[in-house]
């Protein structure tokens, strides 16, 4: 044998491609000697991991970079997600940690709309003093007129006490607002309660309006800027500043990839749930998003991230059962909680015990929302919009009038996602836009936050069930936020009424059923 034919066999067993087992059941073959040198993976939890560590611990394929196109035929085209995977990755790997971005209260030592507002509560007592100030030098020297109103103090004459209702401002809201940087309205409501009765009963019983301009000038002037300082403050300082640290909140989501959307922490054992895998998919790119219907153009996509936020935010809220705030219950042993969510404002939560299996609640609640209204009375219209995908959906429902007919019906364009798991079943959903439904003359278009429905199955019990409702709506409108707070309260206890006697009327005919 030949130098050459040696070379040859050489080249051939050098080139010979070697098995590697790919992501999702796919086969497919290296051109490389070893599986472990240069790829990334994607394993059950939707992290990319290196090494073969992670092959043993992981248990998926390997995913080459740089694969030659010709070598893999069909191969190369059924992995689309390669490319947006190692993008996804080099991005993550460039965005700032979240421990880098300074909090909006950290960034200055206060903040500019802040400063502008304590800087009027300034104007305002230097203000108030130069009117007195020219008031004391109308009829008589300063000085004399100093004696008068301060020594010899006259609740019906002197407007020495204007000026320290100015003084009382001015410290109230600069230690409150300037040294301890308050974010509530309390202080500023005091100050100008205060200020608002003191004048009128002295313009009442006093004897200002007789002596000069000035009777009219300073009480009219105190008066309007207390109530300009509330204004600024309320509408102002107290909005900008909210929205600064909800942009901050937003910076932070976005540098840590998969980081929970609010409230990260630990999540004990005894807390709610902790699903070992989704039937519904893995946290994958959105080209694999399942095995059937895919979302394929940009609004389907969009459609499907708006599902997993939601779902992700509704499992947040989940997790934090013990930060819920109890709000009311009813006879037959139902709850409502309310808890405070960055972005989204106050979310409701109902918590009932159902005595039927979570297969039955799935179906009528979840599967079947089109079929809802021939059961829920809260609910006068439902209709699907578009199937995006195996476990997306976008729908459209008009919800009926509620708080005797105080607040109008209201129609509302849903993205929802829904998820089967081990232990439970999950629907979520949050607004969104769609072509097929845009908002018209007819109802005043709601806008849903994050929420939806979760069934709990027990684990002792298959007969029964827990059934969770997470609601998060702006109804729109000009109606008082009371007014709403506890129309949706009684709207969801409404809904269960609704739902157990569906239930019951179900459940005849599923023992019929079972007997034939």
């Amino acid at each position: 044998m030949s130098s050459h034919d040696i070379l040859q066999i050489l080249s051939k067993l050098k080139s010979k491609p070697k098995p590697c087992t790919w992501n999702r059941g796919f086969s497919g073959n290296r051109s490389d000697t070893s599986c472990s040198n240069s790829y990334s993976l994607v394993g059950q939890s939707g992290r990319l991991v290196s090494g073969d560590d992670a092959l043993k611990r992981e248990g998926v394929s390997c995913l080459t970079a740089g694969m030659p196109g010709g070598e893999y035929g069909e191969l190369g085209g059924s992995l689309p997600a390669i490319a947006s995977l190692n993008a996804s990755y080099s991005t993550s790997m460039s965005l700032p940690s979240p421990y880098m971005l300074i909090p909006p209260a950290e960034r200055k030592a206060i903040s500019d709309v802040r400063r502008t507002f304590c800087l009027f509560v300034t104007f305002d007592l230097l203000f108030i003093s130069l009117l007195w100030i020219i008031e004391l030098n109308i009829n008589s020297s300063i000085w004399d007129s100093l004696e008068n109103e301060v020594v010899h103090y006259n609740y019906r004459s002197s407007f020495f006490d204007i000026v320290l209702l100015a003084v009382f401002r001015f410290l109230c809201l600069q230690v409150g607002y300037a040294a301890f940087r308050l974010k509530h309205w309390w202080v500023i409501a005091i100050t100008t309660l205060v200020t608002s009765v003191f004048l009128v009963v002295k313009v009442i019983i006093s004897n200002l309006l007789s002596q000069n301009a000035f009777g009219y000038v300073l009480p009219i002037t105190s008066f309007v800027v207390a109530w300009l300082e509330t204004w600024f403050l309320d509408f102002k300082v107290l909005t900008q500043e909210a929205d600064d640290d909800r942009a901050y909140l937003a910076a932070v989501n976005a540098a840590c990839e998969r980081a929970p959307m609010i409230y990260p922490r630990a999540v004990s054992d005894g807390q709610f749930y902790s699903p070992p895998e989704s039937m519904a998919g893995s946290e994958e790119d959105l080209d694999e998003e399942g095995l059937g219907r895919r979302a394929v153009t940009a609004q389907e996509k969009e459609f499907v991230r708006q599902g997993r936020e939601a779902m992700s935010v509704v499992e947040q809220i989940l997790s934090q059962e013990d930060n819920w705030k109890f709000e009311k219950n009813n006879d037959m042993g139902d709850s409502v909680y309310t808890l405070e969510i960055p972005f989204h404002g106050k979310t409701f939560i109902l918590k009932a015990f159902m005595q039927c299996s979570a297969e039955l609640v799935y179906q009528e609640v979840i599967l079947q929302p089109e079929k809802m209204v021939q059961w829920n009375r809260t609910v006068s219209a439902c209709q699907i919009l578009q199937r995006v995908d195996d476990n997306t959906l976008v729908s459209y429902d008009v919800s009926a009038g509620a708080a005797g007919g105080v607040v109008s019906a209201r129609d509302f364009v849903n993205v929802r996602r829904i998820e089967r798991k081990k232990d439970c079943y999950l629907s979520a959903g949050m607004a969104t836009d769609h072509d097929a439904k845009p908002p018209s003359g007819r109802y005043v278009r709601g806008e849903n936050g994050p929420g939806g429905f979760i069934v709990l199955k027990s684990s002792s019990n298959p007969s029964v069930c827990t059934f969770i409702w997470v609601l998060n709506t702006d109804l729109k409108g000009r109606l008082p936020r009371y007014l709403i707070h506890q129309s949706l309260a009684a709207t969801m206890f409404e809904f269960m009424t609704h739902l157990r006697q569906r239930i019951s009327e179900l459940r005849p005919s599923l023992r019929s059923h079972h007997h034939i």
